[in-house]
C-alpha cells in the first residue's frame, strides 16, 4: 500500500535538514502566485497533521537562520499559528510538553542574540501575544522573572524589549492582573528606564510601558503611587524634540494623547505644566506640522475627556485662549489658488492646507466640549483683531472659526445673535471673493445650529444678502454657495417669514439656472426645492413658471458630466410636486415618471448619484400622488428592495498593516477593533439607509394598498433591526416595524389581502414583535433604544391582542432590563458631577444626557399603558414584577418628569383594571393625593386624573379617603392662579375629579355645598378630553332630574 506523497513531501519538509523548511517559509513571500500559493497548502497541512514539528522547525528558523526576513517571517508565523487573534481556537495548548518548553526557551534565547531591530520588534509581538494566552493560567513562570533580568540588565536592547513586552502585558486585562503584585518593582523600573541619559529608545519604550501600566490599574491610590514619572515622561518627549528626533517625539506623542483620553485626571495635579509645554510645541514654528498636529490633539483630547474628568480644562481659561490662538493661525494656513475659481463642483478645496483642516476639525470639537461660556468670549476677543486685518487670509479665517463653533456655542451665541449676524453680514462686502464665500458660508452654517431664531430675527436682513450674492457672476463659486445657504435658512423656517422675499429669490434662481455654470445650476437647483419644501402651498404662483425649466434638464441632461444636475432636477421636482399638492401637479407628474421608468430600466453605473435620487424622487411622488402611485409600485419596487438587501462592502486588516484600506478615501470609514482595522465603503451604506427609509414611507403612505410588498419587506428588514454598520438603517428598519403591521391589518380588514386573514396578522405579529424586543436588549444607542420602545408601543397598538403570554413575558423582561441600564447610567453621571473640577456647564450638559433617560422612561410607561389598555386585569401580574422598577419613581428624590410617568402607570392600572387594582390602592392612593399638590402642573394633572379614576372605580375603599381627596381638590381649585395657562389643565382634572366624588360618593361628602361648587366651576375648556367627559356627566344629571344639580337652578 503506498504512502500519500504530500505527506511524504511534508515529512522531508520537517526532517533534519533545515534548508527544506527555509525553501519552503522563502516560498511563502515568493512573488509567484503558484508557488506562493502551494506553500501556503503544504503550510496549513503541517499545521493541522504536524503541529509539533512545525513549530519546532519555526523555532530552529527563527533562532539560527543566516537569513533575517526568513527569522522575521517566522516570528510572525509562530505568532499565527500559537495564539487565537487569527483562529478561534488555541493550538500551543495541544501540543507535547517537550515542545512547549522548546518553543518558549528558544523565543526568548533569541531574543537575546537577534540583531535585527524589526526582528527583535516582531519577537516582542510574538512573545506578548503568546503571553497572553497562557501567563494568566500559570503557562509560563519563566517569563517574568527573565523580563526583570533583562529590564534590569545594562544592555539597552535587551531593556527596550522587556519594557515593550510589559507594555504589551498592561494592555490584557487577564495578563495585566499578574503584573499588580509587582507594583512598586514595576514603579522603580520606569522610573530608572525613563532617566535613562544614553539611550532614547529605552526611554520611549518605558513611556508606552508606563502609559500601559498606568491604564491598567484600577485602584486610584495605587495609580497616584506613579505620579512622579509624569515630569519624566514628558521629558521623554521634550529630549526628543531637542535631539531633534521629531519621529520619537511624534510617537511619545501619541502615547501621551492615549493616557489623556483613557486617564485624563492622572494629569490633573500637573495640568499646567503638562498644557503649558504642549501648547509650546503646537506654537513652535521650526517644528514639523506633524508634531504640532499632535501637540494639538492632546490639548484638545483632554478637552473632550468629560466623562472620565468633567470640566478640568474649563479650568485653565489662559490656555484656551492660546490654544484657540494656534487653531485660528492653522486656519490662516490657506493658498488663494487659481482651481478654487475655475473648480466644477463645491467641493473643490483648493488651497487648503492639512494646517487648515487641522484647524477646523479642532475648533468644532473644542466648542462642542467645553460649551459656549468658555468659548465665546475667547473667539469674541479674537475675531474682531482678525477680521480688520489687511491679510484676506485672517478675515477668511475668522469666518470659518465662527462657522466651526455654532455647533457647541449654540446657547450663548443665540444670545448674542446681533453681534453675531452683523459681523457675518458686514463681510458679504468684503473685496475677496474667498471671505465673501466664507461669510456666506457662516450665514449657511448659523442658520442650521442658530435657527429658527436667526429667521425670526434676522431674515430682513439675511435673504437679501444672499440675493445679492446670487448676483456675483465673476465668481460662480460665491453664487452656488450663496443659492445652498437659501437652502439652509430656509429649512428653519415657516412659510409666513419666507413668502414675502419668494419673488425675489424664485426669480435670481431662475435666472442661475439658465445662465449659470453647472455648479451654480445645481445651487438653484437645491435652494429651490428647499424653499418650494418651506412654503409648501404658498409655491403655487410660481409653479408654471418654474416647472418647464425643471422638466428640460431631467430630460436633456444626459451625459456623464451632467448626472448630478439630473440627480438634483429630479429632487427639486419632487419637492415641487409636494409642495403644491396633487391637483396642480398631477399632469406633469405623469410625464415625470415615465422618465424616471426609462432611466430605471438603464444601466447605470455604480458610482451614478442618480440611483440614490431616484429612490427619494419616487418616494417623495408617492407622498403626493398617494393611492394613485399604486401602478408604479411594480416598477419602484424591485430596485428598492435591491438597494435595501445590500451587503456591506468591508476590508478586514490587521490594525498595523498599510496594505488594502485608503485612509484618505472619503467614500471609506475605518474602525480600528483590537487588533483589526475595519474599512467600510460609505456611499453603499448610504444607498442602503435610503432605501430602507423609502420602503418605510411607501408603507406609511399606501397603508393597505401595500400588502404585497409586506413579506419581502418584512424579511428584509427585521434582520436589519441589528445592522450595526449603520444608524439610519437601524432607524428606518425600526420606524418601519409598525407600518407594516397597520398595511397588513387594513388589508385583511378591507378585505384587500389576497385571501389572508387575522392568522397572517398573528404570523407577521409573531415575526416582528420578537426580533423587535431582542433588538432592543442588544441596542447599543440610547437614541435608538427610545425609538425601538415607541416602534413597540406602536405594533403592539396594532397587533397586540394577537401575543400570548411568553411574548409578553420577553417584554416585561426587556423592560426591566431598560430601566435597569437606565438607572445605571444616570448612576454613572451622579457619579461624574462629583468630580473636582465639575461646574455649572458640566451640570447642564449632564441634565441633558439624563433628559434623555426620562424620554426613555416616558416611552416605557406608554408601552406599560398600552398593554394594560389591551390586557387588563390579567396584566396584573406582570405588573406584580414591576413594581420594585416602578414604585422607586414616585420618590421626592427623582425628576417631576419620573414622579408623573409612575403616577400615570398606576392611572391606567385603575383605569383599566377596576376591581382587580382595588388591592394596590393602600399603597398608591396616599402618593397620589399627596401629589395632587405638587409644585409642577404635569405632576399635579396626572395626579388629579388618578383621583378621578380612583373615584370613580375604588368603591368602598375610596370611601374613606374622599374627605382628604376633597381638600385637596379645594386647595387645587381656589389657588389664585388656577386658572394660569400653566395650571390649567390640572385646573380642569380637579374639577372632573370632583364631579365623579359628587356621582359616586354622593353620601359621603355635603353635597349641598359641594355639587354646587362643582358646578360653579363649569364650563371647563382646557382639558378637551376631560371637558367632554364632565359636560357629559352634567347633561346626564340633568336627564335624570339629579336633584343636587335641577335643585340649584
Amino acid at each position: 500500500m503506498g504512502t500519500d506523497p504530500i505527506q511524504l513531501q511534508l515529512a522531508h519538509i520537517l526532517g533534519p535538514d533545515p534548508t527544506h523548511f527555509e525553501a519552503l517559509i522563502s516560498h511563502l513571500m515568493s512573488s509567484s502566485n503558484d508557488e506562493r500559493s502551494q506553500a501556503e497548502s503544504l503550510f496549513h497541512l503541517a499545521k493541522q497533521t504536524h503541529p509539533d514539528s512545525l513549530s519546532l522547525a519555526l523555532s530552529r528558523v527563527l533562532s539560527s537562520s543566516p537569513r533575517p526576513e526568513l527569522r522575521a517571517l517566522s516570528a510572525v508565523l509562530l505568532r499565527k499559528i500559537l495564539t487565537p487573534a487569527a483562529d478561534s481556537s488555541l493550538l500551543f495548548p495541544l501540543l507535547a510538553e517537550t515542545t512547549r518548553a522548546s518553543i518558549k526557551s528558544a523565543l526568548l534565547s533569541t531574543l537575546q542574540t537577534e540583531q535585527s531591530k524589526t526582528n527583535v520588534k516582531k519577537l516582542c509581538d510574538t512573545i506578548s501575544e503568546l503571553a497572553s494566552s497562557i501567563v494568566a493560567i500559570g503557562g509560563w513562570p519563566e517569563l517574568l522573572p527573565f523580563l526583570f533580568q533583562c529590564v534590569n540588565s545594562t544592555n539597552p536592547s535587551f531593556q527596550e524589549s522587556a519594557l515593550l513586552i510589559f507594555s504589551r502585558l498592561a494592555q490584557n486585562g487577564e495578563t495585566s492582573e499578574t503584573l499588580i503584585p509587582h507594583l512598586n518593582t514595576l514603579h522603580s523600573v520606569f522610573f530608572r528606564c525613563l532617566s535613562n541619559p544614553s539611550s532614547c529608545d529605552v526611554r520611549i519604550a518605558a513611556l508606552s510601558a508606563s502609559v500601559s501600566f498606568i491604564q491598567c490599574i484600577s485602584n486610584g491610590k495605587d495609580r497616584d503611587t506613579f505620579q512622579d514619572l509624569l515630569p519624566l515622561m514628558m521629558q521623554t518627549l521634550t529630549e526628543a524634540l531637542n535631539s531633534g528626533l521629531e519621529a520619537t517625539a511624534q510617537e511619545a506623542l501619541e502615547l501621551l494623547i492615549e493616557l489623556a483620553g483613557t486617564e485624563p485626571r492622572f494629569l490633573r495635579k500637573q495640568i499646567m505644566e503638562v498644557v503649558g509645554s504642549m501648547l509650546q510645541i503646537a506654537e513652535a514654528e521650526s517644528l514639523e506640522e506633524g508634531t504640532c498636529h499632535l501637540a494639538v490633539e492632546f490639548v484638545i483630547t483632554l478637552a473632550e475627556a468629560r466623562e472620565r474628568a468633567p470640566g478640568m480644562m474649563r479650568k485653565l481659561p489662559q490656555f484656551i485662549k492660546r490654544l484657540f490662538g494656534v487653531l485660528m493661525n492653522l486656519l490662516v494656513d490657506i493658498e488663494d489658488e487659481s482651481n478654487w475659481y475655475n473648480a466644477e463642483t463645491e467641493n473643490e478645496d483648493a488651497g487648503e492646507t492639512s494646517n487648515y483642516g487641522v484647524g477646523q476639525e479642532c475648533l468644532d470639537r473644542l466648542s462642542i466640549s467645553l460649551g459656549g461660556n468658555t468659548i465665546v468670549p475667547v473667539a469674541s476677543q479674537l475675531f474682531p483683531v482678525f477680521l480688520a486685518a489687511a491679510e484676506w487670509q485672517k478675515r477668511h479665517a475668522a469666518l470659518i472659526a465662527l462657522a466651526q463653533i455654532a455647533e457647541g456655542c449654540s446657547k450663548v451665541m443665540i444670545k448674542n445673535l446681533e453681534q453675531v449676524a452683523s459681523m457675518v453680514l458686514n463681510s458679504f462686502q468684503d473685496a475677496h471673493p474667498r471671505v465673501r464665500w466664507a461669510a456666506i458660508n457662516a450665514i449657511g452654517q448659523l442658520s442650521t445650529d442658530l435657527g429658527p431664531e436667526l429667521q425670526t430675527q434676522y431674515h430682513q436682513k439675511v435673504l437679501p444678502a444672499l440675493a445679492g450674492a446670487m448676483d456675483d457672476f465673476q465668481n460662480p463659486r460665491v453664487q452656488a454657495h450663496a443659492a445652498s445657504a437659501v437652502l439652509n435658512f430656509s429649512e428653519n423656517c415657516t412659510p409666513d417669514i419666507l413668502t414675502p422675499y419668494l419673488d425675489g429669490i424664485v426669480s435670481k434662481l431662475l435666472v442661475l439656472l439658465q445662465n449659470g455654470k453647472q455648479m451654480v445650476q445645481e445651487g438653484a437647483l437645491t435652494a429651490l426645492a428647499s424653499v418650494a419644501d418651506s412654503s409648501q402651498e404658498q409655491f403655487q404662483k410660481y409653479y408654471d413658471a418654474v416647472m418647464p425649466y425643471l422638466k428640460a434638464i431631467l430630460v436633456n441632461a444626459n451625459d456623464k458630466s451632467n448626472r448630478m444636475l439630473r440627480a438634483k432636477a429630479m429632487e427639486c421636482i419632487s419637492l415641487v410636486g409636494m409642495a403644491v399638492g396633487k391637483d396642480k401637479f398631477r399632469d406633469d407628474a405623469k410625464q415625470v415618471m415615465e422618465v424616471l421608468m426609462s432611466l430605471q430600466g438603464s444601466q447605470m453605473e455604480s458610482d451614478d448619484p442618480t440611483t440614490s435620487y431616484m429612490l427619494q424622487a419616487w418616494a417623495r411622488l408617492c407622498k403626493c400622488l398617494g393611492q394613485d402611485f399604486l401602478p408604479y409600485m411594480s416598477v419602484v419596487m424591485p430596485p428598492l428592495l435591491h438597494s435595501a438587501q445590500l451587503k456591506p462592502d468591508v476590508t478586514i486588516t490587521s490594525a498595523d498593516s498599510d496594505a488594502d484600506i485608503d485612509d484618505e478615501d472619503d467614500s471609506v470609514e475605518t474602525i480600528t477593533l483590537g487588533d483589526k482595522r475595519i474599512g467600510i465603503k460609505t456611499s453603499v451604506l448610504e444607498e442602503k439607509a435610503t432605501a430602507c427609509n423609502m420602503l418605510c414611507c411607501y408603507a406609511d403612505e399606501l397603508k393597505e394598498g401595500f400588502f404585497p410588498w409586506i413579506d419581502q419587506v418584512a424579511t428584509t428588514l427585521v434582520p436589519l433591526l441589528k445592522f450595526y454598520f449603520h444608524e439610519e438603517v437601524r432607524k428606518a428598519a425600526v420606524s418601519a416595524m409598525p407600518e407594516l403591521l397597520c398595511s397588513a391589518k387594513l388589508a385583511v380588514e378591507k378585505g384587500q389581502s389576497q385571501g389572508r386573514n387575522e392568522t397572517y396578522i398573528k404570523q407577521l405579529t409573531d415575526y416582528i414583535i420578537p426580533a423587535l424586543v431582542e433588538a432592543l436588549h442588544k441596542e447599543p444607542e440610547v437614541e435608538i433604544c427610545g425609538s425601538m420602545l415607541d416602534s413597540l408601543n406602536e405594533c403592539i397598538q396594532i397587533s397586540g391582542a394577537f401575543l400570548d403570554e411568553g411574548q409578553v413575558r420577553c417584554i416585561i423582561d426587556e423592560i426591566k432590563q431598560v430601566i435597569t441600564a437606565s438607572s445605571a447610567r444616570k448612576q454613572e453621571r451622579a457619579e461624574r458631577a462629583k468630580a473636582e473640577d465639575f461646574d455649572a456647564e458640566e451640570g447642564e450638559m449632564l441634565e441633558e444626557e439624563n433628559e434623555q433617560e426620562e424620554e426613555v422612561f416616558g416611552q416605557v410607561g406608554d408601552l406599560l399603558g398600552t398593554l394594560i389598555k389591551i390586557f387588563k386585569a390579567s396584566f396584573l401580574p406582570f405588573f406584580q414584577e414591576l413594581t420594585s422598577y416602578v414604585t422607586p419613581m414616585w420618590g421626592k428624590d427623582k425628576t417631576a418628569e419620573e414622579r408623573r410617568i409612575a403616577i400615570c402607570i398606576f392611572d391606567d392600572i385603575a383605569e383599566n383594571c377596576r376591581e382587580a387594582a382595588l388591592r394596590y390602592y393602600d399603597t398608591y392612593l396616599p402618593f397620589l393625593l399627596e401629589a395632587c399638590n405638587d409644585e409642577n402642573p404635569d405632576v399635579r394633572q396626572a395626579a388629579l386624573y388618578g383621583v378621578g379614576v380612583c373615584a370613580e372605580f375604588g368603591g368602598s375603599v375610596f370611601k374613606p379617603l374622599v374627605r382628604e381627596a376633597l381638600s385637596r381638590l379645594d386647595a387645587v381649585i381656589r389657588h389664585p392662579n388656577a386658572l394660569h395657562s400653566d395650571n390649567v389643565m390640572a385646573y380642569d382634572n380637579a374639577v372632573s375629579a370632583l364631579g365623579k366624588i359628587c356621582q359616586f360618593h354622593r353620601d359621603s361628602i355635603d353635597a349641598a355645598q359641594i355639587v354646587p361648587a362643582w358646578l360653579s366651576c363649569l364650563p371647563i375648556k382646557g382639558d378637551l378630553i376631560e371637558a367632554k367627559l364632565v359636560h357629559d356627566q352634567l347633561c346626564s344629571m340633568v336627564e335624570r332630574y339629579d336633584l343636587g344639580v335641577i335643585g340649584t337652578f
